[in-house]
């Protein structure tokens, strides 16, 4: 069962240690650790990841693979706009597209983690 988690963290780098000790325990442990997708911030999710991309990602989860002929058709879009919104989250790695072109989410489940706090003056 694959996880993943959506985390908002300006520092990159912060985010890319976390992901990695994540990554070490692992293999120390012998357990999987989940996966973790991070934006700089909350308004970079919600741009790259509309309500129509996350209704395609949630038609995916447990589905299987499906064709993105068959996908428009379940979420009654244009195929051209579901390819369109396709490509972005695969570019993502939200999604991903099999040898023959169909699409399926790998993750059994995403959890997104983020905060929105006021900022220092």
């Amino acid at each position: 069962m694959r996880t993943l988690t959506i985390t908002s963290n300006p520092d990159w780098k912060a985010a890319l240690r976390v992901a990695a000790q994540k990554a070490e325990n692992g293999l120390h442990s012998g357990t999987y650790q989940g996966e973790t997708l991070n934006f700089e911030t909350p308004g970079a999710f919600f741009s790259r990841l509309t309500e129509r991309r996350w209704n395609l990602v949630s038609e995916l989860l447990g589905s299987g693979t499906v064709g993105v002929r068959e996908l428009a058709r379940r979420l009654g879009r244009d195929v051209k706009r579901v390819h369109e919104d396709a490509a972005a989250l695969i570019e993502l790695g939200l999604i991903e597209k099999d040898e023959r072109g169909a699409l399926l989410c790998p993750y059994e489940n995403i959890h997104v983690d983020m905060v929105v706090a006021r900022q220092a003056a």
